[in-house]
């Protein structure tokens, strides 16, 4: 059977559904009466009750009140609207009552569930004075309300002496809500006045009031203490739905002292009682458990239904047939909920009912019997034009034609009369199944179907084909992760028929288009499957499926994906030393190839990432689950991993380890690269490198310290409780400078001492310099700038080393201290960035590993006055061929300047070619430059004070004739800048 898409079940839904509104058939109600209570106090005069029927054709309608037909032709208050049921200027006591609707069309009569209807008043009190009450102090007292007639909810409240605001109730005073009396338990003198009783209808929001009821207070006798009395009783049986919550009042007459009464229902002087209860006699509402549905039956059958209610009290059912009660007959049966008609006539087609009803409700449920009787038809259901079967294979011809009765079914092939034998069947339901299929069996069958109204007949063709077979079908097989293969599937079938060729993956079939691993490549009788780039996911069964218009079958196949193992699991550390850890896991999975090795991985605080680490067996094997890892380093935090490798690869780390600290032990590294040397005038200076947190081996760590003087055999040595430090300064003013030592470093911790380093020599802090630096002379060179000469300080012998010497200068006004300095590894020095037309006075002083010596005398230098601040002006070009003729205007110094000395001349082509300088003592130039180009050019004026302005960049375009001039004048151009929104800026630019 072809399986539908989405959209084809939706249509095909909607038109079911749509047939199924058309079709004729008797009514059913969508909407039915229901129980209401109207208040008469309304403004509108109108009342609607609701029956709304379905059929086809439409249904006509009838009503029913209290049993009797509604016949709004004579009766004037009510009318039809469509069903619903319309009453004017209702009644209290005419319109109340019991309603039914009636709903009738051709194929029958169905009555709605009765509905009483209800009208909500309130008449006024008797206007006749009431009695007057007398009573004695202390005495209790019961006033009756006496309410007029009235339907609806009532709430009462009562009214002292005409006051606005009702009388509250209180320990003495109850007002019941049942019948409207109030009852006092304890009459007191304030008491005695006129009380009014006030109903009124919460539904028509109507209030009336009662006539006044006098009360007299005699106080001449008072009553004494006397058994309470109950006044306000239970109902002996109260019936309520089953959820719902009752209100039983209770109240007591009387003035007993507080506390004197029984325990159980304990009323108290004055006290109201009032409690909420569950009922144990409860009404549970009817509900169906199983209702009727349509019945389309042939003549002669038998016809069963049966409805189901559930309730309390337990229901009594019920039968109607088109609104009528059901006739019990022959051949019609009812017991309780169940119906039973045997041999279906005609004249059972009808309207049919199911009614479950106990005193307290009644449910309704309708359904419809239609007796059909017709010779075979296959207009809807004809035999199948065409059936394709293969060879060998069975098939199976529905013959099911419309009849009623049921029709008697033979079949023919061709003229020849079919029987039941080997090979053919005729089943009870007319099918035909033909088993063993052979090529003589093709041809044409006939279904011929009769009952007493006549006959009919379908016929269809059956052909034969060969059978399909799958002639290379898949293999099981095994591949590696990144490899790629083929499991074929191809067939031999009949040249006629088109084989589909689908493939499924652990059950669920594979969709091409989202699978990237995955492509069916082949066509016609082949379908293979190519799987791209395996993973160990594609592990599995592989199943090809060939479909044709004949014959499905199928081939299988297991997929095996080896892999890289897994990673290992449970990974523990165990027994821990200052240098070892044994290590044990259990394996992972092995992807389908055995594990071959594992290598252990760690870390510490102090590495790059994960090291492979030396076990103890130095190769583990792929059965061996543990290891020992050795030659860690004590004192220090690990954390570590396993990887499994197989033939296929190495698999993915274990999670790693918690991380433990190996245990301490005495430092193993000495400190590396010790030296020493310098310092100042009486010390020895040792270095040497710390040694790494990782090599520390404990906690505590600290150097050893041991020198002596060279030929000594006595070692004076000193402990420096730091792991951090990496120089000793021994100090002692009798150590001649220069003097040779031997040194040695050594290392310890909280656990013991360590090695020392090898021995070194070394030698104590020179001297400072004796002298001076002698012929210090200096010149300025510009403006700004200075330059400084001296000879050397010789050594006073063959281990002294002067390192540099310090250039110290400073303005003539200020003092020696205020001094800048500038230090130096020869004997010249730059001085720059200095103020112009100033005097400085400058010392210099060597310098070695002591310190520094004596300052020469000091000697003055003036630097020299500034370049002009103008730029050279009036600049004038003319471009010929390929040379460009310069002329400026000469730049005029200041008293207060350095005169010019000549110009530089700058130029370049455009802005990326190479610049060449040209030095002149004219205003004037000529330069040669290459024809076609752009020229950038600048000129500034030369002094003995340094470069002055810069006339900035002059860009000469390339010649666009023979001849081209220009002038770059100092203009002052003033530029105007509108900004919005009325705010104006008034920028004044000088131009260059």
């Amino acid at each position: 059977m072809k399986m539908l898409l989405p959209w084809e079940l939706l249509i095909l839904l909607s038109l079911k559904e749509c047939l199924a509104e058309n079709a004729r058939h008797g009514p059913v109600f969508t909407q039915e009466p229901s129980d209401s209570i109207f208040p008469m106090s309304s403004g509108d005069k109108l009342v609607f009750i609701n029956c709304k029927a379905k059929g086809n054709p439409p249904p006509h309608y009838r009503w029913k009140v209290d049993g009797r037909a509604i016949d709004s032709s004579s009766d004037q208050s009510y009318s039809l609207v469509e069903g619903n049921l319309l009453i004017n200027n209702p009644h209290f006591i005419n319109h109340g009552g019991v309603y039914q609707c009636i709903a009738t069309n051709v194929f029958g009569t169905i009555v709605s569930r009765e509905a009483k209807v209800q009208f909500a008043f309130l008449q006024n009190f008797s206007q006749k004075p009431r009695n007057t009450v007398t009573v004695r102090e202390g005495q209790a007292v019961v006033l009756l309300c006496g309410p007029p007639p009235h339907y609806g909810e009532i709430k009462y409240s009562w009214v002292f002496n005409g006051n606005r605001n009702f009388l509250q109730q209180d320990a003495r005073r109850f007002i019941s809500q049942r019948t409207g009396n109030l009852y006092v338990a304890k009459v007191e003198a304030l008491d005695a006045g006129n009380y009014t009783c006030v109903v009124r209808n919460m539904m028509t929001n109507a209030t009336v009031f009662s006539s006044p009821t006098p009360v007299v207070v005699r106080g001449d006798v008072v009553m004494g203490e006397y058994e309470p009395k109950i006044e306000v009783q239970f109902p002996d049986t109260l019936y309520v739905s089953k959820g719902s919550s009752v209100k039983l009042e209770c109240f007591a007459l009387g003035n007993l002292v507080l506390g004197n009464m029984p325990a159980h229902p304990r009323a108290n002087n004055g006290r109201k009682l009032e409690y909420l209860e569950r009922i144990n006699a409860y009404v549970e509402h009817l509900q169906w458990t199983q209702i009727l549905k349509d019945a389309h039956m042939a003549i002669d059958a038998n016809l069963q239904w049966e409805c189901k209610a559930i309730g309390k009290p337990k229901p009594k059912y019920r039968w109607l047939k088109n609104g009528q009660p059901l006739t019990t007959k022959e051949r019609v049966h009812v017991e309780a909920g169940r119906l039973t008609i045997s041999t279906i006539r005609l004249s059972d087609s009808g309207m049919y009912q199911c009614v479950a009803e106990n005193e307290y409700g009644s449910l309704y449920a309708s359904a419809e019997l239609k007796v059909v009787a017709s010779p075979p038809d296959f207009t809807q259901r004809p035999v199948k034009k065409s059936t394709v079967i293969h060879r060998g294979g069975e098939v199976v011809l529905e013959c099911r034609p419309n009849a009623s009765p049921r029709a008697t079914i033979s079949w023919w092939r061709g003229g020849e009369l079919l029987r039941t034998g080997k090979r053919e069947m005729i089943l009870e339901d007319g099918t035909l199944r033909i088993a063993n299929i052979s090529k003589a069996d093709e041809g044409s069958y006939t279904c011929v179907a009769r009952n007493h109204f006549g006959a009919s007949s379908s016929t269809g063709a059956l052909v034969v084909k060969e059978p399909t077979r799958i002639v290379v079908p898949p293999l099981s097989s095994d591949a590696s992760v990144g490899q790629s293969l083929v499991l074929p599937c191809q067939v031999s079938s009949d040249s006629s028929l088109s084989p589909v060729f689908k493939w499924f993956f652990n059950g669920k079939a594979i969709d091409f288009s989202r699978q990237e691993h995955f492509e069916m490549i082949g066509g016609g009788f082949a379908g293979d499957l190519m799987v791209r780039n395996i993973q160990l996911r594609h592990s599995g069964k592989y199943v090809c499926m060939v479909h044709t218009d004949v014959d499905t079958l199928s081939a299988a196949a297991d997929l095996i994906v080896r892999g890289p193992p897994g990673a290992p699991q449970g990974l523990l550390v165990t027994t821990i030393t200052d240098t070892t850890a044994q290590l044990s896991w259990s394996s992972g999975p092995d992807n389908h190839s055995p594990i071959t090795m594992y290598v252990v991985q760690a870390r510490t605080p102090f590495s790059i990432g994960w090291q492979t680490v030396k076990t103890v067996p130095d190769s583990v094997p792929g059965q061996m689950m543990h290891a020992t890892v050795k030659d860690l380093s004590p004192w220090v935090e690990y954390e570590f991993r396993v990887v499994a490798i197989n033939s296929v690869g190495v698999g993915e780390p274990s999670m790693p380890s918690k991380q433990i600290r190996t245990k301490a032990a005495a430092p193993k590294v000495a400190p590396v690269n010790v030296s020493g040397g310098g310092g100042a005038r009486g010390e020895l200076v040792i270095t040497w490198e710390p040694v790494p947190e990782e090599q520390q081996s404990g906690e505590e760590f600290g150097y050893l310290v041991a020198f002596r003087p060279l030929g000594s055999s006595t070692w004076i040595k000193t402990v420096l409780a730091s792991a951090d430090v990496s120089r000793y300064v021994y100090r002692n003013d009798s150590v001649a400078p220069l003097s040779r030592f031997e040194a040695t470093v050594g290392v310890y911790n909280s656990v013991g001492e360590g090695p020392f380093s090898r021995i070194i020599k070394v030698l104590s802090a020179d001297e400072e310099p004796s002298a001076a630096p002698s012929r210090v002379w200096a010149h300025s060179i510009s403006a700004s700038e200075i330059e400084v000469y001296w000879e050397p300080v010789p050594p006073r012998s063959s281990t002294e080393n002067i390192i540099g010497y310090e250039v110290l200068f400073w303005e003539g006004s200020s003092e020696q201290r205020e001094a800048d300095r500038v230090r130096v590894t020869d004997s010249t020095a730059l001085l720059s960035g200095l103020k112009s037309s100033t005097v400085y006075l400058i010392s210099v002083r060597a310098q070695n590993s002591a310190g520094l010596g004596p300052s020469s005398p000091s000697i003055s230098v003036a630097t020299k006055k500034p370049p002009p601040s103008q730029p050279p002006g009036a600049i004038e070009w003319n471009l010929t061929n390929s040379k460009i003729f310069l002329k400026w205007d000469h730049v005029k110094a200041s008293q207060n300047e350095s005169k010019v000395t000549g110009y530089k001349v700058v130029y370049r082509q455009s802005w990326h070619g190479r610049t060449t300088v040209l030095q002149t003592n004219k205003t004037s130039v000529e330069l040669g430059v290459p024809y076609g180009e752009d020229h950038v050019i600048e000129i500034t004026a030369l002094t003995e004070g340094g470069h002055g302005t810069s006339s900035g960049p002059i860009h000469i375009p390339k010649m666009s004739s023979l001849n081209s001039k220009g002038r770059v004048a100092r203009i002052p151009v003033k530029m105007y800048c509108f900004i919005p929104f009325g705010l104006h800026l008034l920028i004044h630019l000088l131009m260059l």
